[in-house]
């Protein structure tokens, strides 16, 4: 029952303890769901899905391929009834995740509760669309995350647009805000539970009972997806080699690295991982992180990164595992994560001139 520690600047803070309160807050987590594996295994079992109904748009890319994005565009609120201004957020899953999980579903409930619209970016391949090119995606690879910030700001261009990034999603997230910098077309970026090192993530992930409990898992999710697309995607990689990957890094050396253009999995990990290339955003940056999440360790924080940085935030809680941080008795509804979310798109869309001049970003 520890008060998260917030790392950042000392004008970022005081706008985040005075727009997003949750960061002062003790988090208690669930008393008979204390550790990092068992947060993450109860939070999929348990956690609820909110009903949340899509319009599925499918936008073409230059080499002929296609993305799934499900929006829900919250036309019946009162507080933005003007379509063309009301601000929106972008969200990008997991590693094998899409609109339908549950962590998604939470988001997009507390984003619309204040009026905003919200669109998913289903990564190629896993949305239920087919594959029409021998492409998929990976963290390292912002191309089509790029396509999607253009696509959304060529629809509404006098919205704002803030991207939030879970696991994967949000190591996607970062590196195109690095890429970017100025140019990103976003005005704010929140993440959680971010494996900040590929590398050290993966070394986690292969500790025994973790490999078990979750690699193994998501190793096998892969698979089938690649299966699924077998006759596409075995032009480029030896599709029966791939299946018999069974860990996360050996489907990466195996098909990953190789479908882009990488020489060995170390090097796809080292471009793919964020942490050092904070330096290089330029939007304000809230990132959650849980010190006993099995996916993203503790030693890979980017702590004496972000201390120097005007524009991120790093907030740390003892518990909370991996896309979980549950509380009560029966955590299967809203949670510290869910609450911190609420709060930060709400502070950014309503406060972006103090938010701007707290992080140092200089308006347009």
């Amino acid at each position: 029952m520890k008060t998260p520690t917030l790392i950042c600047s000392e004008a970022f803070g005081v706008f985040l303890h005075k727009h997003c309160p949750v960061v002062s807050e003790r988090f208690s987590p669930t008393p008979w769901c204390w550790g990092g594996r068992l947060q993450t295994l109860v939070c999929a079992f348990l956690k609820s899905k909110p009903p949340v109904t899509y319009r599925n748009e499918r936008v073409r890319t230059l080499d002929g391929g296609q993305i799934s994005l499900d929006w829900v565009d919250n036309e019946a609120n009162a507080s933005y009834p003007e379509s063309s201004t009301r601000p929106t957020v972008l969200i990008l899953p997991g590693l094998t995740g899409n609109s339908q999980q549950s962590y998604v579903l939470h988001a997009i409930k507390q984003a619309t509760r204040h009026g905003y619209r919200c669109v998913v970016f289903n990564n190629r391949g896993v949305g239920g669309e087919e594959l029409l090119t021998p492409v998929t995606y990976c963290a390292a690879n912002t191309s089509d995350l790029e396509l999607v910030v253009q696509h959304v700001k060529g629809l509404y261009p006098s919205s704002p647009v803030l991207g939030a990034g879970v696991s994967m999603g949000g190591m996607l997230l970062l590196n195109y805000l690095a890429r970017k910098r100025t140019e990103s077309g976003l005005v704010a970026g929140l993440t959680i539970s971010v494996p900040w090192d590929a590398l050290k993530a993966s070394a986690s992930m292969e500790e025994p009972l973790n490999w078990l409990l979750f690699n193994k898992i998501l190793t096998v999710g892969l698979c089938r997806t690649v299966t699924r697309h077998r006759k596409i995607l075995e032009k480029v990689v030896d599709i029966d080699y791939v299946l018999k990957s069974q860990t996360i890094r050996e489907f990466d050396e195996r098909f990953t690295s190789v479908l882009f253009g990488y020489k060995s999995c170390m090097e796809y990990y080292h471009d793919a991982s964020p942490g050092k290339k904070l330096p290089n955003t330029a939007v304000p940056i809230l990132c959650l992180n849980a010190a006993d999440d099995p996916f993203s360790p503790q030693n890979a924080f980017p702590l004496s990164i972000v201390q120097d940085l005007p524009n991120v935030a790093l907030l740390l809680t003892a518990h909370g595992g991996h896309i979980a941080f549950l509380e009560g008795l029966f955590p299967r509804g809203e949670s510290y994560m869910e609450r911190l979310f609420g709060q930060f798109v709400q502070a950014v869309f309503e406060h972006s001139k103090d938010i701007n001049k707290a992080c140092g970003v200089k308006e347009e």
